[in-house]
C-alpha cells in the first residue's frame, strides 16, 4: 500500500473517529409530536438540535429520536403550525417519551397583484419598460445550474472589506460577534438531516432559530454579501445557507 493510500486511510479513520466521539456522549431523546387541537400525531415535524446542529423528524405516529445532552434545545417547525422550542430536561431523559403539543397558526394570504408590462410597438419605448438584470451568477446548493448574485463589481470582496474597517457595519456585528454561531455554518452543511429540512424551507426560521440571528438581519447579509433581491426573495434555506457560508468564509479569510 503506498504512502497517498495509507494518508487517505489515516484521514478517513480519524475523521469517523472524531464523529464518533462528538456523538457518543450524547444522549438519545424520545418524543412524540401532538396536535394541541385533537392530540393526533404529526407526521414529518421537522425538529433540530441548535446546539449539536443535528436533526430529525417524526415518523407516521408522531415518534422521533435525536441524539442531544441535558439542556439543548430543540426546535420544531411544521407548515400550518406554529414553531416552537423545547429544552431537554433531566426528567426527560430519566423517563423517556415526551408528548410536545404543537399549535396550528391561522395565515392571512394577502391579495398579489401582477403589473403585466405594456409593449407599445415601438422598440425604442418598449425596450426601456421591459426590466434588465445584470446580476452576477453563484454556484448554490440544490440547483444544478449557477443562481443570481448582486450586480457584478470588479471588486465584489469591497463590502466584506469594508466592513472589517467598520465595526459598526452589519457584516462585522454579525460576523465578529456571532463567530460561534457561523461556525454551525459547517455543521449545518455536512448534515444531511439538516439539508433535507432546510432544501424544502423559505421561511428562515429554522436558520434563524439555529443561527441566533433575526430573520431580518440573514436578509441583511444576503444583501451586503451582494446577493440580488431576486436570490433574497426566492431562494430556499439551503440556498441561504450556502450563500450566507460563502460570505462568512470569505469574510475570514479576509479578516486573517
Amino acid at each position: 500500500m503506498s504512502f497517498k493510500h495509507i494518508s487517505a486511510f489515516l484521514l478517513v479513520f480519524l475523521t469517523s473517529m472524531l464523529s464518533w466521539g462528538q456523538d457518543s456522549g450524547l444522549e438519545t431523546i424520545s418524543g412524540v409530536v401532538i396536535n394541541a387541537s385533537n392530540d393526533k400525531p404529526l407526521e414529518n415535524v421537522n425538529i433540530v438540535n441548535i446546539n449539536t446542529v443535528k436533526g430529525s423528524t417524526t415518523n407516521k405516529d408522531g415518534e422521533f429520536q435525536v441524539k442531544a445532552n441535558i439542556n439543548d434545545t430543540l426546535y420544531l417547525s411544521y407548515l400550518g403550525f406554529r414553531s416552537i422550542q423545547v429544552k431537554i430536561t433531566e426528567d426527560w431523559v430519566k423517563f423517556g417519551d415526551v408528548k410536545v403539543k404543537m399549535t396550528e397558526s391561522a395565515i392571512a394570504l394577502e391579495e398579489v397583484k401582477l403589473q403585466e408590462i405594456q409593449l407599445t410597438g415601438y422598440l425604442e419605448i418598449d425596450a426601456k419598460n421591459i426590466p434588465i438584470y445584470d446580476n452576477y451568477r453563484y454556484s448554490i446548493s440544490g440547483l444544478d445550474y449557477a443562481y443570481e448574485g448582486g450586480n457584478y463589481q470588479r471588486s465584489a470582496i469591497s463590502k466584506v472589506l469594508q466592513s472589517i474597517s467598520n465595526p459598526a457595519d452589519l457584516l462585522y456585528k454579525t460576523f465578529s460577534k456571532k463567530d460561534q454561531q457561523m461556525r454551525r455554518l459547517r455543521k449545518m452543511k455536512m448534515n444531511e438531516s439538516i439539508k433535507e429540512i432546510l432544501q424544502d424551507k423559505y421561511d428562515r426560521e429554522t436558520l434563524s432559530a439555529v443561527l441566533q440571528i433575526s430573520k431580518d438581519d440573514i436578509d441583511e447579509v444576503l444583501d451586503r454579501c451582494n446577493y440580488s433581491r431576486d436570490f433574497v426573495t426566492t431562494a430556499n434555506d439551503l440556498q441561504v445557507l450556502d450563500a450566507i457560508s460563502s460570505c462568512y468564509e470569505e469574510y475570514r479569510a479576509i479578516n486573517r
